[in-house]
């Protein structure tokens, strides 16, 4: 087994941004409704569809040329064994593709998809979370109401 201490620390502060971010969501009204506390990421997606057609960032458009080209893919059970799959959205926004995709690195991590003991393929995992984080922390601090609930 080897140790990736980096990516470990990359992992946990993946988990803090998107609990951050997913609270943010909610606290500015991006959920759905009464009930459970859910948030609403298709709407999110709608407020920063034109930041996500045109980053003022050249790390934000790295990211997101990055994370289209080389998508995470989504884990899968295939005649009773675990499989992955490309499974590409087909959203109408690209905003909402990415945010997908950014739901889809947190799946992993968290349901044991990239991580049994061992980093599976610990060089794609790492360029996953790090453009993940780049385009997350972009599109939050990007509208005011997410901003400063993200903030605090």
């Amino acid at each position: 087994m080897q140790y990736e201490p980096e990516l470990e620390q990359l992992a946990i502060e993946f988990f803090k941004v998107f609990s951050r971010s997913e609270y943010a969501l909610k606290a500015a009204g991006f959920h759905r409704g009464d009930g459970n506390a859910e948030a609403n990421w298709t709407e999110f997606a709608k407020s920063v569809e034109n930041f996500a057609q045109s980053p003022d960032d050249e790390y934000l458009e790295s990211a997101i040329e990055f994370i289209q080209q080389s998508p995470p893919r989504k884990q899968v059970v295939v005649d009773g064994l675990i499989d992955w799959s490309a499974a590409l959205p087909n959203k109408p926004l690209k905003a909402d593709n990415l945010l997908i995709y950014i739901r889809r690195v947190r799946n992993n991590l968290f349901h044991g998809g990239k991580f049994n003991e061992h980093w599976f393929d610990p060089e794609r995992s790492e360029r996953l979370i790090r453009n993940s984080l780049v385009i997350l922390r972009a599109f939050i601090l990007h509208v005011d109401s997410t901003r400063e609930a993200y903030l605090g």
